[in-house]
């Protein structure tokens, strides 16, 4: 993996700690899940040519950005997001969220910031809110992160659809207790039945959305219902046999799709 530098990006309330290496673009800017960190990214990044441009952080309430005061919603998320970009990047760059980190960047797009020239959305919350996110949906989940008893049941019986290695699997159960209660309830509670599709109408930049086969949070069918009427220039793959943590149970494939949708 490529040696990286942190940059301190001033935001409301605080700082985040950027995580930038490469020099080769556009730079590639990661946004984790609800319950994960920079470190979700890790297997990626080491699937990437070296000197690829990076640039990846804990989102607002989650690992070293832990302290940060809320609120933790979606446009704060953006906005952070934003700032990271405008300190970050000097040039072109592509978005790339997983899950929740892909609704942030759908709302980023739509803004049409300078430099931005394309966005990659793994396994994300779409712009419209499924029929299966009741208000019960969104009480459970809530809890999914209450404990590390809980966070495995998530992870062996949700999250993931292959075997994570021991060291990874290490890695998100303490991202995923690494919260504090109200950046931990704000998605499930409030993100998650958000409906962004006005917004997701604005987004101009080539899309590419990668669906997990074995995804139960976020099928491919979901995707196809819920996002592609909302981006319709968006293009879908489905990677096999993985499920929603697409960014670790298959890095590989991922990195090569990124390679793929930067050479376009």
């Amino acid at each position: 993996m490529m040696t990286e530098t942190t940059m301190t990006v001033p935001v409301a309330g605080g700082s985040l700690d950027v995580r930038v290496a490469g020099h080769t673009g556009p730079t590639l800017v990661f946004v984790h899940y609800w319950g994960g960190s920079a470190d979700t990214w890790n297997g990626v990044l080491g699937h990437l040519p070296p000197g690829r441009a990076t640039v990846r952080f804990d989102q607002r309430g989650w690992g070293t950005a832990q302290a940060l005061p809320g609120p933790y919603h979606l446009d704060q998320l953006a906005d952070d997001l934003v700032r990271v970009v405008e300190t970050c990047v000097s040039g072109p760059f592509v978005l790339v969220g997983h899950s929740m980190g892909g609704k942030a960047s759908q709302l980023v797009a739509a803004r049409r910031p300078a430099g931005l020239a394309g966005l990659v959305l793994v396994a994300p919350a779409p712009p419209q809110p499924p029929a299966m996110v009741t208000e019960e949906y969104r009480q459970g989940l809530s809890h999914a992160y209450d404990s590390p008893e809980t966070v495995r049941h998530a992870l062996d019986q949700v999250l993931t659809a292959t075997p994570l290695s021991e060291a990874v699997r290490a890695t998100a159960v303490r991202d995923s207790l690494a919260a504090g209660a109200e950046a931990r309830r704000e998605w499930p509670l409030r993100g998650i039945a958000q409906d962004i599709t006005r917004a997701a109408r604005d987004i101009e930049v080539p899309v590419m959305v990668l669906a997990a086969e074995k995804d139960v949070v976020e099928p491919p069918h979901v995707l196809r219902d819920h996002l592609l009427p909302h981006i319709p220039h968006a293009t879908l793959t489905t990677v096999p046999d993985a499920g929603h943590l697409l960014p670790v149970e298959a890095p590989g494939a991922v990195a090569t799709a990124l390679g793929d949708f930067l050479n376009v």
